[in-house]
Formats: C-alpha cells, structure tokens, sequence
C-alpha cells in the first residue's frame, strides 16, 4: 500500500488532453489573427512607400535652389523601393502628380488594395 503512495508521480491522460485541448484553441484563434496582421503589414508597406515618395518629392521642391519646374518626361520614372519587394511610377503631368506604388510581394488582401496598386495624386 505503501509502494502505491509513493510512485504516484506525472500526469494522468486526462490532464494532458485537457491540455493540448486548450493549446489547440488557443492556436485557432491566434494563428488566423497572426496572418491577417502579416497580410495587413505587406499593405503598409505599400503605403508607407508612396507616402515616404510624397515627402521626398515635398523636400526636394522645399530647397529655394529647386525652383524651376521638371518636364513632364522628367517626371515619368520607374523605380524598386528599398525594400526590394515594391515598385513604382510616378508620371502625370506638372500641375497633377501620380505616384503608383504595387505590392511587388502580392500578399496583400484584394479589399484593402485592389489591384496590389496604391495611389497618391498631388495636386
């Protein structure tokens, strides 16, 4: 009777499915969250992008040496973001500028960013 006291160690098979139960609803709610988060964060970087565009063009005409307005053709380039993922446009005309930025990784959800395309217009 004794020896049944004493070797009364570990965990019974309930107590381990209960827990690997509740680690598996915990990982159904926590991993689709995760993903949305991942998802959103590819757009954001998008945008982040085009705005980061705005500020340089801004700065650029913001120095009293930059006075002079670039022709249109000067205006149409093609470029890759830092990032290396994201490319871009800018074009328009002098009065009405477009930046177009699209997600290069294409992860980011179609409601949000239809097309995978972000856009700015400065007028």
């Amino acid at each position: 009777m004794l020896h049944r006291l004493i070797n009364k160690k570990g965990f019974t098979l309930i107590e381990i499915m209960i827990v690997i139960a509740i680690i598996g609803i915990l990982a159904a709610i926590a991993i689709p969250n995760f993903l949305s988060y991942r998802a959103k964060s590819y757009c954001s970087a998008v945008e982040s992008d085009a705005i980061a565009i705005t500020g340089a063009i801004a700065d650029y005409f913001s120095n009293p040496e930059h006075t002079s307005v670039p022709e249109i053709d000067d205006l149409s380039v093609t470029f890759t973001t830092k990032g290396g993922q994201n490319t871009g446009s800018i074009g328009g005309s002098v009065d009405s500028v477009i930046i177009i930025v699209t997600d290069g990784s294409q992860r980011c959800p179609t409601e949000r960013m239809p097309g995978n395309t972000y856009g700015i217009t400065i007028q």
